[in-house]
């Protein structure tokens, strides 16, 4: 498995077990949709910073990570002040960077491989229930873990090489060769388990 975020250390974040960490992901992702108030939730922001710090990334690493977000960000910044205002703008923006940077710090500090055993583990119950098949999850979540980077790799040699023949602003020129290498990549991979009888 390979790890795309998660960064070598011995800080006390990394040192957190991994189910207590996501245990306090989703109490604090909670926490942030029932805050309203945008100091509130500009303090949880500057804390997920202070987090993400901590992990010891540098920041050219960290603004690789992120980098493709901030597009994100701005298209429904703009939205928010269009139809809501300026002020349900802010809360929006602080709201989903406070998110993103909570989750930056649980990846950057936690292997992939203790992510998806703690996945397993909690929708262990289910799977006794019949409700989930917690193996096939954890997989796919092994799977998402894995080639997001991937894509992400793709996307930028594709990139770079449409820019050498001078089609680097032309979307289909970058997005069907991406889809083509996506769905290629996605082929292999399940036929790799079906041979394993996954």
């Amino acid at each position: 498995m390979i790890e795309p975020l998660y960064i070598k250390g011995d800080r006390w974040l990394h040192r957190l077990p991994a189910g207590y960490k996501l245990a306090a992901l989703v109490i604090a992702g909670i926490g942030l949709f029932l805050v309203q108030n945008v100091w509130g939730l500009a303090v949880a922001f500057a804390v997920s910073c202070v987090l993400v710090w901590s992990t010891g990334v540098g920041a050219a690493a960290c603004w690789r990570q992120v980098r493709g977000l901030v597009w994100v960000l701005v298209a429904i910044g703009v939205f928010a002040v269009v139809f809501q205002g300026w002020l349900s703008a802010a809360i929006v923006l602080l709201r989903i960077a406070a998110l993103v940077g909570l989750a930056l710090a649980v990846t950057l500090s936690t292997r992939s491989s203790d992510l998806i055993a703690v996945c397993e583990r909690a929708l262990s119950p289910l799977d006794r229930l019949g409700w989930v098949d917690a193996g096939k999850v954890a997989l796919a979540l092994a799977l998402t873990l894995r080639f997001v980077p991937e894509i992400w790799r793709h996307y930028q040699e594709i990139r770079e090489a449409q820019a050498a023949r001078g089609l680097a602003r032309h979307p289909l020129a970058l997005m069907v060769p991406l889809v083509v290498r996506t769905l290629k990549r996605a082929q292999q991979v399940a036929q790799a388990i079906d041979a394993r009888g996954e």
